[in-house]
């Protein structure tokens, strides 16, 4: 008797196809992820691979992959793709929603990376109702690096670092991220589903799609939070696992819906598009006439420069100030500027320093690592910085010697008591404009009428500002005599 021939077929279950065909993370495993046996991980893709289908969004779709098991998401999810730092997953889904509205959105966390360092993230993305979809995954334990407790680790549950079990006088309760985030306003749907059958596996598959449509909607924020097995750091089977989730996790953590006004929620209005260039200057309360333009900005950008200025000094010695004037001016001169600030927690006599860079080209890092000018207002800070300085470069030092162990042959020092003149000049807080006067005469690339126009947008009082231009103009011949010595 022969056997029947198959003539025609019907394929009732395929790959979804919001998964990559093959997986390429490594050459020999291109079938299959790098999940444990049992793990929840496989089955929660497929339910968020099945709603992208059917929902026809893969094109539009954006997934945010966290620090944690869930780490190599992109290599299986055939969508736009972007890897956040620990914890940072929300802050990064807020950026990418609000700068393409029309994109589905997708932060998938486990409970290390969203309940414990990117506990704060997730509070005030969904406090301020961000139209995003999360998934979180927990699973009460870390599993990438070891099995340590998580906030999520019930009581009593071992852990490397609770051998003991955990304890509520040590570590305190679990916490239950759902029924928190269920206080807030904004949110508009939070439900929390198991994997512990199939049953329970029906339903997460329905609320992960629920939670990915609320987007497309408008709705809002959607989180589902999905308790899942973890056979390998809990030391069990898989069956003995997903046991577990049912018979254990849910005492602590019980199923359902927290947050649901999806039927009565509007879409949300999306935020209007960012004032216009020509409007910054009103907005900020800049006076655009003071901006240099046409041929006086393309006379300064005519040359090549690249300040790298390094200022330090004590708290209330006006070293930030004088930072921010330099990158003021270099702003006004239509040049490229940043400005990275570095101060203690005193206000007065701790530490402070600044980076400034001005450049005619982008500037690609704010960091001023070998500046070609220091500016340091006191010996601690000239012995911290001075062997950083490049060779051939300026270093402008508040004092009347320098001293012997910061002498190096390959740079040019410029070294006088800017705070007595400062004295002199009828205000000791002076200091730091002689001394950037000097650094102006030294750099011969910004324009005075740039200094004057950073000076009133930052000190704004006119007594202030002209006592400034005086000590600037001071500096700057201070500057020439020096030369004049030397060439003598």
């Amino acid at each position: 008797m022969s056997s029947p021939t198959i003539t025609e077929y019907e394929v009732t279950h395929s790959r979804a196809d919001a998964f990559y065909s093959t997986y390429e993370r490594k050459p020999e495993l291109q079938h299959q992820t790098h999940y444990c046996p049992g793990c929840g991980h496989g089955n929660i893709h497929k339910m968020l691979a099945q709603a992208i289908d059917g929902l026809e969004i893969r094109d539009r779709t954006i997934l945010i992959s966290p620090v944690g098991c869930g780490v190599f998401a992109y290599y299986y999810f055939d969508v736009g793709n972007i890897q956040a730092a620990h914890g940072r997953a929300p802050a990064v889904a807020t950026a990418v929603k609000r700068s393409r509205p029309g994109s589905i959105v997708i932060s998938y966390q486990g409970d290390g990376d969203l309940a414990a360092i990117g506990s704060a993230e997730i509070l005030h993305a969904a406090n301020r109702g961000e139209n995003i979809t999360v998934i979180f995954v927990n699973n009460a334990i870390y599993s990438m690096t070891g099995g340590q407790f998580a906030p999520t680790t019930l009581l009593g549950q071992k852990s490397s670092t609770c051998p003991e079990g955990r304890n509520a006088v040590n570590e305190g309760y679990p916490l239950h991220v759902s029924e928190l985030l269920a206080t807030l306003e904004a949110p508009v749907y939070i439900e929390r589903v198991g994997l512990g059958d199939n049953k329970q596996i029906a339903g997460a598959a329905r609320a992960i799609r629920k939670g990915v449509e609320n987007q497309v909607r408008g709705l809002g924020f959607s989180l589902i939070e999905v308790l899942t097995p973890c056979p390998t750091i809990w030391k069990m089977t898989p069956v003995e696992a997903q046991r577990w989730v049912k018979e254990t996790m849910e005492k602590t953590f019980p199923l359902g819906v927290f947050r649901d006004r999806t039927k009565e929620a509007e879409p949300r209005t999306a935020a209007g598009a960012g004032a216009a260039l020509e409007d910054l200057s009103r907005i900020l309360e800049i006076d655009g006439e003071d901006r240099l333009s046409g041929e006086a900005a393309a006379e300064t950008r005519a040359g090549d420069v690249d300040l790298r200025v390094r200022v330090a000094g004590f708290g209330g010695q006006g070293v930030l100030l004088l930072g921010e004037v330099l990158a003021e001016a270099g702003l006004d001169a239509g040049l490229e500027v940043s400005w990275l600030p570095s101060y203690g927690p005193e206000m007065r006599s701790g530490t402070s320093n600044c980076q400034v860079r001005i450049a005619t080209e982008a500037i690609d890092s704010p960091l001023v690592a070998a500046p070609n000018v220091l500016i340091a207002m006191n010996e601690p800070s000239l012995k911290k910085f001075d062997g950083s300085v490049r060779a051939g470069g300026w270093v402008i030092y508040n004092g009347g010697a320098f001293p012997e162990d910061c002498k190096r042959h390959d740079v040019k020092v410029l070294a006088l008591s800017f705070s007595q003149m400062a004295n002199e000049l009828g205000d000791p807080r002076m200091a730091n404009m002689i001394m950037l006067g000097a650094m102006l005469e030294i750099a011969q690339k910004l324009p005075q009428d740039s200094i004057d126009a950073a000076l009133w947008r930052l000190v704004k009082k006119p007594r202030l500002v002209e006592l400034g231009q005086q000590a600037i103009a001071q500096g700057r011949a201070l500057f020439r005599a020096s030369q004049e010595i030397v060439a003598v």
